[in-house]
């Protein structure tokens, strides 16, 4: 199973919001006074934040179904930047049930691409999610 989430266009007020939420005061978000000189030109927006947009951009297609977020491994593979566009692509790698009745284990592979088209984040979460009883998932 795979689908794309909506998309979202990422704010200087995300950011600044963000940043004070978080206390990521590091220079990098915080400094707009000499960008050139910064290890990313530009204002760069961070990974953490673009994760919980991801996540975000996702759950409401698990409204209902999902237990438990279990564990995640997530790589950040390009910067993304104040005024970029972002949406998920999402694709089910593993799922199987577990011991406890109506329960199973679903790991996806969560990519996070830009307007350009190009991989800034991917994270792949293992959920414990709602299963149907087996004669509900049989086709008719």
């Amino acid at each position: 199973m795979r689908f794309r989430s909506r998309a979202r266009t990422v704010t200087e007020a995300d950011l600044v919001s963000f940043i004070n939420l978080s206390w990521l005061n590091e220079e990098l978000f915080t400094d707009t006074s000499d960008r050139a000189h910064m290890a990313i030109p530009g204002r760069v927006v961070p990974g953490a934040l673009i994760y919980a947009f991801a996540e975000g951009l996702i759950t409401p297609s698990m409204q209902g179904t999902g237990l438990a977020f279990l564990n995640a491994e997530l790589d950040i593979a390009a910067p993304t930047f104040v005024g970029d566009t972002i949406h998920v692509e999402c694709e089910v790698i593993e799922r199987r049930a577990t011991a406890k009745p109506g329960c199973g284990l679903v790991r996806t592979r969560n990519a996070v691409l830009n307007q350009h088209g190009k991989t800034v984040l991917t994270y792949t979460p293992l959920r414990m999610m709602r299963m149907k009883p087996a004669n509900e998932t049989k086709a008719h």
